[in-house]
């Protein structure tokens, strides 16, 4: 979640505010938790915010570079400690698709402000997400990250926040066997449920609810273009897929004259059918389907069918216009937890996929507020 506008930054972080406020006068006893959720929201929003609420419960954040060991070996990590709580309650955050990984600057300040406001923050670096794929390899290394945090913490189970795909993963990392009992609570943000129906709204710009119904969205170009990335062979010829591949991970990466440097190293017709993708022209229709002809695939990343294993509470949020990943995949999420451990599932307009959004409403805001502090309410029960 981020705020891209500096003016439209400033009149949030001053409606969050009067949330703030509104909530330290309607709940007494609660009240210091929602403070803090709030507060957490206008630093994330804004981190040279101050006052009453931007301050109230902030910690000092001490950072350093750490590594998760994994079956393939060790990680790359980022940990955010409070200066003032080292036996603080812990949450592993997964960045979502970004070549930046923990380094993204969104991710920090999100990392930042969450450890502010008294929790140990564990950031992995999972290359597969980091490099435009969306693999089964990653769910190893998110519960990994885990088990690392929850042996740090002193054997307090962990909650485990994922961002878009990231979501999904870390729902199927805490529905595993392997990781389920250093997880206390998933957060899953703009997250998918189904990738086969994920691919099916890229190919058709059609969105299925889980009453039957469908409805008409434009998926976001930049969607598609991804999951083409993570199975470029299924589009290319053997010998021209390393190209092709770097060409759309450099237009991905924002590098138009390079990825299309990259281009003139292939064939014609390819060239041609690549271009196209970068132009949104392509036939990604049928690009699509090709790669959803892989059903065992697409289920080894999907959460659809495995979260009957599940031990841990559930938070879901998404943005109610997401174009990437429908918020429809919230609702089949909420679906199939078991409803005893789903806390809380927000459809919010005020953010769009994960970042925070134009100018929502007071009950919106509040809306999120509350969200944000039955999370810390289930970090600091562990």
């Amino acid at each position: 979640m981020a705020l891209n506008v500096s003016a439209r930054r400033k009149r949030i972080v001053g409606a969050l505010l009067l949330v703030g406020l509104v909530l330290a006068v309607i709940f007494a006893r609660p009240a210091g938790r929602h403070l803090r959720a709030a507060s957490l929201l206008l630093r994330f929003a804004d981190a040279n915010a101050t006052g009453l609420v931007a301050g109230f419960g902030r910690h000092a954040v001490d950072e350093s570079e750490t590594t998760v060991p994994t079956a393939r070996g060790d990680v790359k990590a980022r940990l955010y400690t409070p200066r003032a709580l080292p036996g603080a309650p812990g949450v592993v955050i997964v960045h979502g698709i970004h070549r930046l990984g923990i380094d993204e600057p969104r991710l920090e300040r999100f990392a930042r402000a969450i450890s502010a406001t008294g929790l140990q923050v564990l950031t992995p670096e999972v290359k597969e997400i980091a490099d435009y794929r969306i693999d089964p390899a990653s769910i190893e290394t998110i519960g990994a990250a885990a088990t690392a945090l929850h042996q740090r913490v002193g054997g307090k189970g962990v909650g485990v926040m994922g961002m878009s795909f990231a979501g999904g993963l870390a729902l199927l990392a805490a529905s595993d066997p392997r990781f389920a009992a250093d997880v206390a609570f998933v957060v899953a943000i703009g997250a998918h449920h189904d990738m086969g129906r994920v691919l099916r709204f890229f190919a058709t710009n059609q969105v299925e609810r889980p009453d039957g119904t469908r409805a008409p969205l434009a998926a976001h170009p930049y969607g598609a273009l991804v999951l083409i990335y993570s199975n470029v062979e299924r589009v290319v010829s053997a010998e021209e897929e390393p190209i092709a591949k770097e060409a759309i991970r450099l237009w991905l990466w924002e590098q138009p004259e390079a990825a299309r440097e990259r281009l003139k190293e292939l064939a014609p017709a390819t060239r041609e059918k690549v271009e196209a993708l970068f132009e949104g022209k392509g036939d990604v229709p049928t690009l699509v389907n090709e790669i959803a002809r892989d059903e065992a695939a697409a289920n080894a990343v999907s959460p659809r069918g495995h979260l009957g294993a599940l031990r841990a509470p559930v938070f879901l949020l998404h943005g109610a216009g997401d174009t990437v990943i429908p918020a429809a995949e919230t609702l089949w999420l909420a679906r199939e937890v078991p409803r005893e451990l789903l806390r809380a599932s927000l459809v919010s307009d005020a953010i769009v996929h994960v970042e925070l959004h134009g100018e929502p409403s007071i009950l919106e805001q509040l809306s999120l507020v509350r969200f944000m502090a039955e999370i810390l309410a289930a970090a600091e029960a562990r």
